[in-house]
């Protein structure tokens, strides 16, 4: 065997990525802050990493997606990942219903950061806010991430504005902040072929957007096909992409109550247009200052994000059932 079949097949991060899943930000990241994987590098400085390289994000990319912090997990070997994976694959079989809370040492960190991340907001400082989100990123996963320190963070800072605690330019850098981040929250993982589409958008006059992003990550991860069309749009522009993404759901995100009847008539019109055939579901902050009208076109109200899974699941099921009969 010469030299050359001695070494092992080395891949640029852009095809590890690809194969791992894993985006290049993450990849990066976990190298940087907690030695996941050590590539080598080529005699013109990039990085190239192995086969093994590969398996390892994969595992490990999994095991983040099952509720496990990168910090605790990034140096196990390869048979201890897959080890830790077999028991989340048991514990995972219990009765329908049942909610894994979240670790307590991990509700406890998410509180840290909630802490800092504010910090930051209040002394107006950008670099720092997005440092510490993507280390609670990192340390926490992307869906406790959402539901254990963005949520209670983008409540605070909703709640503070209103009090007169912060400005809206406050207000406006913690948001550019957190939509950055979309890129690396969003599932690495496809959607499948026969996935449900699902239209995300808000209605005319809402400028509010966060919530709406989140939700769109959160029907990724929940294996739906998301087109996101950002926010303040007619319901003639989204009821239009529902019908080129041939959706059976559309979800708007209503942030803040407006004075008029702006949000009534759009509700209206969008429900009108869209057909009895698609599900029109309503989430946001002030969605309950609007629960006549949902109630009248009969619009699926979403409580919590718990909530906003459950009604996923049901509109999948009824979605299979009807490809199918």
């Amino acid at each position: 065997m010469n030299e050359d079949q001695a070494k092992p097949a080395q891949y640029l991060i852009s095809t590890v990525s690809k194969r791992s899943g894993v985006k290049t930000d993450l990849i990066r990241a976990w190298e940087r802050r907690y030695e996941a994987v050590t590539p080598s590098r080529t005699a013109g400085r990039q990085r190239v990493y192995t086969d093994q390289d590969i398996a390892r994000l994969k595992l490990l990319n999994q095991a983040i997606s099952n509720g496990h912090s990168i910090g605790r997990i990034a140096r196990l070997s390869l048979d201890e990942l897959q080890s830790l994976l077999k028991r989340d694959t048991h514990a995972a079989k219990q009765p329908m219903g049942v909610v894994t809370p979240i670790r307590a040492n991990n509700r406890d960190l998410a509180e840290e950061y909630l802490e800092k991340c504010f910090s930051a907001i209040i002394a107006f400082e950008a670099a720092v806010l997005e440092g510490h989100c993507e280390n609670a990123i990192a340390e926490l996963g992307p869906m406790p991430f959402i539901e254990h320190l963005l949520t209670p963070l983008l409540n605070k800072i909703g709640e503070s504005w209103q009090a007169g605690l912060l400005r809206p330019a406050h207000e406006h850098m913690a948001t550019a902040i957190i939509r950055s981040l979309a890129y690396i929250l969003r599932s690495s993982a496809p959607s499948p072929k026969q996935a449900p589409r699902l239209i995300m958008s808000t209605p005319l006059g809402q400028l509010h957007e966060i919530g709406a992003l989140l939700a769109t990550i959160i029907a990724e991860f929940k294996g739906w096909h998301v087109t996101y069309l950002g926010p303040n749009l007619p319901a003639e522009e989204i009821a239009a992409a529902v019908k080129y993404a041939r959706a059976c759901a559309v979800a708007v995100s209503i942030s803040f109550r407006t004075d008029d009847h702006v949000i009534n008539r759009e509700i209206r019109r969008l429900n009108k247009l869209i057909g009895k055939d698609v599900a029109l579901i309503a989430g946001g902050r002030a969605t309950s200052d609007y629960q006549a009208v949902l109630d009248e076109v009969g619009a699926l109200s979403v409580q919590n994000y718990e909530h906003f899974k459950l009604i996923l699941d049901r509109l999948r099921i009824q979605t299979s059932l009807h490809d199918y009969s």
